[in-house]
Order: structure tokens, then C-alpha cells, then sequence
């Protein structure tokens, strides 16, 4: 599983010029799976990502977690997250999973994340051609891969 986390002012998503959900102060978060990917990969980036130390202290210091400043969760589906550009200029992404064992990855993980903090988690809608808006705060981004663990 792949995770690119972006500490945000404002994100949200459209889906045929609708706003379907929006968030103010928070992380956007970018998941994409591969077919290994199971529980243990989505406990792990769940707890990894709520305890990440991303937002700034009064000190200006990167020392607290979306869960300190009561934040907010933007989760989108994005199975680019694992393309390829070893061969030729088109991506592959044979490494991501199939439609329907991501889909059932992208609900378990939304599940996993709703079930352990109390903070509010929106979605996009797996599968769907969405406009994405976001406001990056810093910017920080940080890219997490399940399987390399760092």
C-alpha cells in the first residue's frame, strides 16, 4: 500500500461539478494498493498517519499530529500512485491491485480509519473521474510505502 499524505488548509473533490466533500485544516490522503496488501498493511498506515507529527507547535516546530490540532481527513483512491516509467514514456500499473480488490482495500482502509479516531474523514468516491482541490499547507507531503516501512 502506498499513502501520499498532504498537510492541508482546505481539500475536497467534485465529481460532475458537484462538491461531494470538503475539509478545512487537515491531511489529504492519496492510497493506492497492490494485491498483497491486506489488514495488517491498513492498521499500519492508519496508525502511522493519525500519530504522524506533521503540524506545527507554537514553537513552529513539526511536533504535532492531526489528532492534536483536531484535523480533518481527506481520503482519495489513486491507484497511480503506482506507476511505472522504468520502459517507454506511458506509465504501467500492472503493480496495482485490480478494480475490485482495491475497492475492497479503499473500504476496508476508510472503515479502519473511522473506526480509530473520532475526527471527521471524508472520501472521494473510489473509481469515479474526480476534480481534486487542495490547498497544501507548507507544503508537506510525505509518501509512505506499507511494504518498505519507513
Amino acid at each position: 500500500m502506498r499513502i501520499l499524505i498532504q498537510r492541508v488548509r482546505q481539500a475536497s473533490v467534485e465529481i460532475s461539478k458537484v462538491k461531494t466533500s470538503e475539509i478545512n485544516k487537515g491531511l489529504l490522503l492519496l492510497v493506492a494498493f497492490e494485491d498483497k496488501d491486506d489488514q495488517i498493511d491498513i492498521d499500519w498506515i492508519v496508525k502511522k498517519t493519525l500519530s504522524l507529527r506533521v503540524f506545527s507547535d507554537s514553537n513552529k516546530r513539526m511536533n504535532l499530529s492531526v489528532d492534536d490540532i483536531n484535523g480533518s481527513i481527506l481520503i482519495v483512491s489513486q491507484f497511480t500512485l503506482y506507476a511505472s516509467t522504468k520502459k517507454g514514456n506511458r506509465p504501467s500499473f500492472i503493480k496495482s491491485a485490480d478494480p475490485s480488490k482495491a475497492l475492497d482495500l479503499y473500504n476496508q482502509f476508510v472503515k479502519s480509519f473511522k473506526l480509530s479516531t473520532n475526527l471527521d474523514v471524508q472520501t472521494g468516491t473510489f473509481g469515479a473521474d474526480m476534480q481534486i482541490s487542495s490547498i497544501n499547507d507548507g507544503p508537506v507531503t510525505v509518501m509512505i510505502d506499507s511494504k518498505k516501512r519507513e
